[in-house]
Order: C-alpha cells, then structure tokens, then sequence
C-alpha cells in the first residue's frame, strides 16, 4: 500500500516529544502523585459569561452550518479587538475565523508555501511548529536564539538565515516556550529585514494578553509590515478555553479569500454556538481572564524565588506566556535525560528543552498550571534533584 509524503514528512514530530507529558499522564491516571508541569492548560476556570453563550446559543439552534470566513458578529468581534490593540482600524474583510491557534497556523502555513520553499523559525519553537511546516511542504530553518539574550531573536540573525528559498517568517511573541516578548523597535528591526526580502511575517500570538512588564506589540500592529503579516490567535489560553478551538488570521483583506479557500478544505465552517461565545469573550470585560493573568505572574514569582540561592538551576522570570525555562545544564545531563531522572525520582513531569529544538537543549520547560503551593513542591525536587546531580560531577 502506498500513502502521500506528508507522512513521511510528519514521521516522528508527533508524539516522541510529549513522551514525558504522556507517561506522566499514565501514571497520574493509575494513582500514582504526578506533579504535571508538562502541559500548557490553565487550571483556572473560564469565564462563565462565555460558556453560558455557548450553552444559551446551541438551545437556541446555533448548531447549523457556520459561514466558512466566520460568522458576521464573530468576525466584527475580532476585528474591533484588534482595532482596539493595535490603534488601527481592522475589518472583518480583514479576518477568518479558525479552529484554534494551531489550525490558524496550518491553514496559513498552507495558503504561503510549498516544497522547495523554507520557512525560518526561531529555536527554541513551539513543538508543532516543526510539523506544521512539513505538513505544508516546505523545509523548517532553525534561527539560533541564546539565553543570555532571553532568547530573543535578532534581525540579524534572521539575515544571516535567508536564501533565495526563503518565503516565511514564523514568529511567536510571546513565546513558548522561552517566554520571550518581542520589543516594537525588534519588530521593526525584523520587519524591515522581512520587507527588504519580501518575506511573509506569520506570527502567533496566543499569549498576547499574558505579558509582565514587558508591552505587547504585533507585527500586524506596525502600519509598514500588516500588509505581509498574518496575525494568528485564539481565546485557548486568554480565556482559559482551549477546548473551545475557537482563533482567528488577520491579515490583508486580499490574502482573505485565499485563506478562506484553504480553511474549507479543511474544515468548511465551524460551530456557530462557539463563534458566538468567541464574540462574548471579545466584546466584554471578565474578572476571570485578569486574574488568570496575575495568577500566571504570581507563580513565575514564586519559581524564581526558588531558585534565586541555587548553583545548580537557573531561571529567568518570563517576560510574558505561561512557561519558564529552567536552565539545567550544570547538572551535565541533558534536559531529556533530566526530565526522566525528575519524574522517575521526584513524580514531577516536565518537558524537556530538547522538545522545543536545539535551542533547548540542557533545558526543562515548566508550565505555571498548578497552585503555588504545589508549584513550591515541585521547585524544591526540581532542585534537590539538580544540587545532588551537580555534587556528583564536582
């Protein structure tokens, strides 16, 4: 029997990287006291405003077939959103509903490129970011991040990347799993590299309301470079719904028609009951989405704390997301081998830097989805395993 290349192409980039997050998993389920830092799904609850929409709306028949752009109130909720962000005026001509981030990005990655075309990313990455470019076709370039630098990526960097092949560049601010939030004076530094190529800018901003200090900025909100960017987003985290699959691409209003060609192919319309909760969780105000976002905050803080006195660990408050990198590398192990040696020793499950590229590597990655009390617990394993590791080496 013979199959398509994209899974050849796919081979591998799947579930190899959540193996800790998975095994965690199973021995959580078989009792066992798992501490599950692996995963980023808030624990707070969502607004009860939206899911009282989606409950309301299917009663009142929002369960037919949705427009495949997006229903019209759904679509007017977003593009007012980002007007209100950004200071510009965005249409709905300038919008497509999709489902969830992750679809968003694919249904872009789709639309812009093909094989033989090479789409950049900065490492460290998102671990589906790999396979959404090979699902697309076209060939992923790692851009070296450093940690000294909080992982952000330069423009520089990005030149030094680019080839004749090169057609996209794929951001994510802030990022996961660095935390990192792109500056606007960076924006602008690597959209003017992106314009000088005529690059396409795809950037994913799922956690654009998450950020601590340091602001926001989209290159989609930069009037010179919306006309090549397409900004991709969801309520999955803002909103604490990533069950919902419920996100947006905004982009030029001309780029719509060919997006929206791409989404139907996939998917051909969504659930109009959850559009209309979409456009709840836009339009208003919730308590819960603020102190999800301190919530968030308070226990960066409260890991930071603990290891502000180690030799062996290391970490840096993010400057915005739901996730800190703890660096691991003194411990001479790499942030594979000390996730496993952290959940078969100290029942904590962590993901490993490895997971997120090369860029990762001597890394753990901790989600901030527990309690601070239990977060507290997890840091002092976290770190007795690493302090015995390095008194070993010495």
């Amino acid at each position: 029997m013979k199959f398509a290349p994209i899974t050849d192409r796919l081979a591998g980039l799947g579930a190899a990287k959540w193996a800790v997050h998975a095994e965690g998993l199973r021995r959580a389920g078989l009792g066992e006291e798992i501490i599950l830092l692996s995963i980023g799904e808030p624990d707070l609850p969502p607004p009860a405003s939206v899911i009282n929409k989606a409950a309301s709306a299917m009663r009142q028949g929002r369960t037919r077939y949705a427009h495949g752009q997006g229903e019209p109130e759904t679509l007017i909720a977003i593009a007012k959103h980002l007007t209100n962000r950004s200071g510009f005026l965005v249409t709905p001509e300038q919008v497509l509903y999709t489902a969830g981030t992750q679809n968003g990005l694919c249904t872009a990655l789709l639309t812009l490129v093909q094989v033989g075309d090479e789409v950049l990313v900065p490492d460290p990455y998102y671990a589906t970011y790999e396979g959404l470019v090979a699902a697309s076709g076209a060939t992923f370039v790692p851009v070296e991040t450093l940690p000294e630098d909080n992982f952000h990526v330069t423009a520089q960097a990005i030149e030094n990347a680019i080839t004749s092949r090169t057609k996209v560049l794929l951001l994510n601010t802030p990022s996961n799993p660095t935390g990192a939030v792109l500056s606007m004076s960076e924006i602008d530094a690597i959209g003017e590299v992106c314009k000088r190529h005529d690059l396409w800018i795809i950037c994913d901003e799922v956690y654009a309301d998450m950020t601590y200090d340091a602001p926001f900025c989209s290159p989609f909100d930069r009037p010179h470079l919306r006309d090549r960017t397409l900004a991709v987003s969801s309520i999955s985290k803002s909103h604490a719904l990533p069950g919902f699959r419920a996100g947006w691409v905004a982009c030029h209003q001309d780029v719509i028609p060919r997006l929206t060609l791409v989404a139907e192919a996939m998917l051909f319309g969504s659930q109009p009951f959850i559009e209309d909760a979409l456009a709840v969780a836009l339009n208003e105000k919730h308590p819960e989405v603020e102190r999800l976002r301190l919530a968030f905050r308070e226990r960066a803080e409260t890991l930071i704390k603990s290891f502000a006195e180690s030799k062996a660990i290391s970490a840096r408050m993010p400057e915005g997301g739901m996730f800190i990198m703890l660096d691991v590398r003194k411990t001479k192990l790499s942030g594979e081998e000390f996730a496993w040696q952290l959940l078969n020793q100290h029942n904590v499950s962590v993901m490993p830097g490895e997971s997120f590229g090369n860029g990762g590597a001597g890394h753990i990655r901790i989600a901030l989805t527990v309690e601070s009390e239990i977060l507290r617990d997890a840091c002092a394993r976290i770190r007795s395993l690493a302090e015995k590791l390095v008194a070993s080496v010495i």
